[in-house]
């Protein structure tokens, strides 16, 4: 179990790091419409598929269960500078995230849960013959991309609005997605992945970048990571395919999964 948050004194990076996200978190529930306290959040409703139980939620949760894991709150775009943090720099290291990535400079990839940017101006670089669909279900984090853009003469960047169920990418229109501290928050993380799966080119790659949840020592609130166990449980029940676990980072995973070359036949009745 993950040692309460509060119980850090030391100022070191990763505490001060805890104490962002706290005051973050707190900041946010109390200014963003729609994102209440845990206290008070009843959980969210859904058809019954069956994919999705509820249940009482915790101070970082929305009461709404996927296979086991509780789904956590969303970062509103009140947001921007905890994203754009100097010390994120070498809290996550960003450049070994990309420099992972091995894209082709005419690759085209899906930063999904694009914020504001931080990783899709830096993917826009090593694809200079392709192509960065920023995809964001936040009108105003697209705006803030769109001046970024705008003022450093960026134009390789395609901004889609996406919503809580569909990415809103084409079938086949993307080489590769990248999610960074991004899935967790998902309030439909089944209906996001298969529409992942349906814009990948059969053989696309899906990096899926979260805290790892098996490490209590990361002062990070418990429903903000997630363990390599539960990501592979839920993407494998989508039918990507589990590629490796990259353990090159500070404090997170960078799990590969990769879209089956042939998908399954099914067969009718």
């Amino acid at each position: 179990m993950a040692q309460p948050l509060s119980n850090h004194s030391k100022k070191t990076p990763g505490h001060r790091l805890a104490q962002w996200l706290i005051m973050l978190l707190v900041t946010v529930a109390a200014l963003e419409p729609g994102l209440p306290s845990a206290q008070a959040q009843a959980p969210l409703a859904d058809p019954p598929s069956g994919l999705y139980e509820s249940g009482p939620a915790s101070r970082d949760g929305i009461g709404k269960f996927y296979m086991g894991r509780e789904i956590s709150f969303v970062m509103g775009h009140r947001g921007v500078d905890w994203l754009e943090r100097p010390e994120r720099e070498i809290e996550e290291r960003p450049d070994l995230v990309v420099d992972s990535l091995d894209l082709a400079p005419d690759a085209v990839v899906a930063d999904i849960g694009a914020g504001s940017g931080y990783f899709t101006f830096r993917l826009s670089r090593l694809v200079p013959d392709g192509r960065v669909v920023a995809v964001d279900i936040q009108p105003e984090m697209l705006s803030v991309i769109e001046t970024r853009g705008e003022r450093l003469g960026v134009s390789n960047i395609e901004l889609v609005l996406g919503t809580v169920t569909d990415p809103n990418l084409a079938p086949a229109s993307i080489d590769s997605a990248l999610l960074v501290d991004a899935y967790h928050e998902f309030s439909h993380p089944r209906e996001m992945m298969e529409g992942l799966m349906r814009a990948l080119e059969p053989g696309g790659r899906l990096f899926l970048v979260e805290y790892r949840g098996e490490d209590p020592e990361i002062p990070i609130l418990p429903l903000h990571k997630m363990t390599v166990a539960q990501a592979r449980l839920e993407l494998e029940a989508v039918g990507f395919e589990f590629v490796d676990n990259l353990r090159h980072l500070p404090q997170q995973h960078l799990m590969i999964f990769r879209k089956p070359e042939i998908q399954p036949l099914t067969t009718g009745g």
